[in-house]
């Protein structure tokens, strides 16, 4: 009852022989480590740049990430929250000895300070940016100059950006 699990002889004409299945191996081996041909990530133009006048383009870097104004901000704002915590702990270790201080009593105490720091912060600020409206900027060329000025106004909840 049980099948027959004698291996039958290969037939010569079904399969490869030892050399030609080694050497099939070392092909396939070969092809699975060859490096992936080099496909180019970026392209550089080097067709010349139509001319416009006779002096070349300049390059003027500019490398902020945030405007100064809102770096000027984000520190005052700091300041502001580290100034009310040290003045709100130095009030609650102040008040320590008396019985009937609560976390509210000292936060009433220090809640006029935190908002003089804050209405300071925010005058400053307006000031700066004021200020700050107020550049005049002059260029000098040499040669023929295009100049065009674009304006940008952003509005809307779905922010619409109008260019003129």
């Amino acid at each position: 009852m049980n099948p027959d699990t004698t291996p039958s002889p290969a037939r010569p004409d079904a399969g490869m022989t030892d050399d030609q299945a080694a050497a099939e191996a070392r092909r396939i081996i070969a092809d699975a480590y060859r490096p992936a041909p080099e496909v180019p990530t970026s392209y550089r133009d080097t067709s010349p740049l139509p001319a416009y006048g006779t002096t070349p383009p300049v390059p003027q870097p500019d490398h902020r990430i945030v405007p100064a104004w809102a770096a000027g901000t984000a520190v005052a704002g700091i300041g502001v929250g580290a100034a009310c915590v040290g003045i709100g702990c130095g009030v609650w270790l102040a008040c320590q000895g008396f019985a009937a201080v609560s976390l509210a009593s000292v936060l009433f105490v220090t809640l006029p300070i935190a908002a003089v720091a804050a209405i300071v912060a925010a005058v400053g600020s307006a000031l700066r940016a004021l200020k700050a409206a107020h550049t005049e900027h002059h260029h000098h060329y040499a040669g023929p100059v295009r100049q065009e000025n674009t304006t940008t106004h952003t509005r809307g909840l779905f922010a619409r950006t109008t260019n003129h």
